[in-house]
This record gives C-alpha cells, sequence and structure tokens, in this order.
C-alpha cells in the first residue's frame, strides 16, 4: 500500500462550472483535485476544464474512453493538451486499446494517470450475463484490472466494495479511485455500494470522489475538511498498523 495519504476528489455532477461557482470558490483551497465528468464535459467542452483549473483545481477528467485503439489514442493525444491530472478509459476495451492510449499518454502527456473503469457500479450480476460474460462481478474487476496493470495503466476506478479484492490482487504501487463515499450519518442518495471515508481509505483506496455530501452540506468547507480528516487519520492508523508487523 502506498504511504501517501487519501485525497479527496469534488465530484462536479453539474452542466457548468458557473452553476456551483460559489461552492468552487469556497472550497478553494481546501480540495485539491476536482472531477469533471461527461455531463459538463459534453456541456461546455474543453474550456470547463480549463475553467476549474484557472480556480486552482488539479483535474480528474472522467470520460471513460471506449473505442478502437487509434481513435481512444488520438483522444488521448486530445486531452494531453488540456490541464488534467488524471483521465479514465473502460478497460473493457481490451489490451491492444489500453496499450495503445498508454503510448500516448507517454509521448504526449507523461504526467497524466490514466486510470481503468472495470464494472460499472450499476452493472449487476445478471446485466452482466446479459452480455455474455458469464463471470461474477468481482472476478471481472479482478480481471480487468489486471490486465489494465499489465497494459500501462496506473490506476483503477472502483467501488468502495472492490478495494480490498484490488489491493491483494495488484502491485501496491497501483492508484485506485473511489466514488461511493458516504460520510457516517449522512444520505445515501442514490448510491448502493458504499462505505465511509474513514473504511475506503483504511481498506487501501488512495483518492476519494465525493460530490452531494460535501455540495449539499451547511457549510460545504467544513464537510470537506472533516471528510478529510477522517480518511487521513485512517490511513495513518493502517499505515501505522503495517510498520508495526
Amino acid at each position: 500500500m502506498s504511504s501517501a495519504p487519501c485525497e479527496l476528489i469534488l465530484a462536479l455532477d453539474a452542466p457548468r462550472p458557473a452553476d456551483i461557482a460559489p461552492a468552487l470558490r469556497q472550497l478553494q483551497g481546501t480540495v485539491l483535485w476536482a472531477k469533471v465528468g461527461l455531463e459538463m464535459f459534453t456541456a461546455c467542452g474543453p474550456d470547463c476544464v480549463r475553467e476549474i483549473a484557472d480556480l486552482g483545481y488539479r483535474v480528474f477528467l472522467d470520460l471513460k474512453l471506449h473505442d478502437i485503439p487509434n481513435t481512444v489514442a488520438r483522444a488521448v493525444t486530445s486531452v494531453a493538451s488540456l490541464p488534467i491530472g488524471m483521465l479514465t478509459l473502460h478497460t473493457s476495451g481490451g489490451r491492444e486499446m489500453m496499450q495503445w492510449a498508454a503510448r500516448a499518454r507517454a509521448e504526449h502527456a507523461p504526467e497524466l494517470l490514466l486510470l481503468g473503469v472495470t464494472v460499472l457500479t450499476s452493472t449487476s450480476a445478471s446485466s452482466l450475463h446479459e452480455t455474455g460474460v458469464a463471470a461474477s462481478p468481482a472476478d471481472q474487476v479482478r480481471r480487468l484490472g489486471s490486465l489494465a496493470v499489465e497494459a500501462g495503466l496506473g490506476g483503477l476506478v472502483c467501488s468502495p466494495l472492490e478495494i480490498a479484492l484490488l489491493r491483494t490482487a495488484l502491485a501496491p504501487s497501483v492508484t485506485l479511485v473511489t466514488p461511493g463515499i458516504r460520510p457516517s450519518g449522512t444520505a445515501t442518495d442514490d448510491q448502493a455500494r458504499i462505505l465511509t471515508p474513514a473504511q475506503a481509505a483504511a481498506a487501501g483506496a488512495n483518492f476519494l470522489v465525493v460530490g452531494r455530501p460535501i455540495f449539499n452540506a451547511p457549510d460545504p468547507v467544513a464537510a470537506a475538511k472533516l471528510i478529510a480528516q477522517e480518511a487521513a487519520h485512517a490511513s495513518s492508523a493502517k499505515l501505522s498498523s503495517h510498520a508495526a508487523q
């Protein structure tokens, strides 16, 4: 497991940065990372990435690229000019697609972290079987996660309940980015497979993606600080436990 502390990523679930501008300005300096997803990117394109970066955030661009190898490699090359630190692609695109993406990253954006998405959290065992995959979601996550690392990706996006599985299956250097985080006592919203920040950090997550529990809080800054402190404390306790063994 990495010795780096577990960090917070602010999920920007809105069509445009202007829709959440007051909270973004409030949270400057408290949260270092912000996730721009498909909704925002399709609404306002690369400009929204630059706008978020201009506010001082490091940008996690969550586009989940999935196409033929050449197209995905060209997409990676295209976004390499943007101020982003992380980019997602679907591991179900296969080894060759991921290798082409990794080569494009190495050539055009060596500091960019490519993250593989394995099985979407909305995918059940039955819906996975409908697509012709006989494996359980957990087995498919393990298989695709291992394939992604072999193909040259530096990390994975995983549900909270898959952190321990991937930490066992993969090298400690693999970065795990985890949505589905809900602090104790807060609403679960539409999330079913969740853990608290402390539980996720203790399991081995490197980054926690959190949106509504921060934006919907009476004091977003206080909420973000509490989540970050809870995760940091759990990470420190986990590392101390490993060092003592």
